[in-house]
């Protein structure tokens, strides 16, 4: 199926005023939001962009578990600090692409020792299935060529240059806590994600 635009409009927030996009294939399929902080000609500035895989438990109910509450968080208050930024949320990314249900349950396993990518396998899910090639659409729809992009994942780097964006990496560090502490290890040597389970770096 092909990522076309669905919907939009203007959206004011705690953190400034945006303009939101949803792209997907119709009908149905994975659902990209991308929220827009002071849009610029193509031509003119590079946005600072997020792209966020969505998480029931951190972005919403604050699980210390994860680091995804405090890098949106923190993702939205840059972007609001930016001349230019876009927050790509991507709404069917939960557990890394496995679904609600099946990440509550690998959370589980991990409370019973499991890594996280051995807690994947245990429920019959892959470590990691996310697809990002909607949120590169996304890009190229808003004339997006270049982007700053906040994230410690290569994988997000590697999509978005397959896509012909040009990439300059934010590091998003520094949100270690007693109870995500193994989990943001095991990102970093497991899944080979970049100094999540270090300390903040500028």
């Amino acid at each position: 199926m092909t990522t076309v635009r669905l919907a939009g409009c203007d959206l004011p927030t705690a953190h400034g005023d945006f303009q939101l996009h949803v792209f997907g294939p119709e009908p149905g399929g994975e659902e990209v939001l991308a929220a827009v902080y002071r849009p610029q000609p193509a031509d003119q500035q590079i946005p600072l962009v997020r792209m966020h895989s969505a998480c029931i438990t951190g972005d919403l109910l604050g699980s210390l578990k994860c680091d995804c509450g405090p890098q949106l968080a923190t993702s939205l208050r840059m972007i609001g600090e930016s001349d230019y930024g876009i927050l790509l949320y991507m709404l069917r990314h939960e557990g890394r692409g496995i679904g609600l249900a099946a990440n509550i349950r690998a959370l589980t396993l991990a409370d019973q020792g499991y890594d996280t990518v051995a807690a994947n396998a245990a429920v019959g899910a892959p470590a990691d299935a996310r697809d990002y090639r909607p949120a590169a659409y996304a890009l190229t729809w808003l004339g997006v060529t270049s982007v700053h992009l906040a994230t410690n994942n290569p994988h997000k780097i590697a999509a978005l240059r397959t896509a012909e964006i040009a990439v300059d990496r934010v590091p998003l560090s520094g949100f270690v806590n007693p109870a995500n502490r193994d989990y943001l290890h095991q990102k970093d040597t497991l899944l080979g994600h970049l100094n999540s389970s270090g300390a903040a770096t500028s």
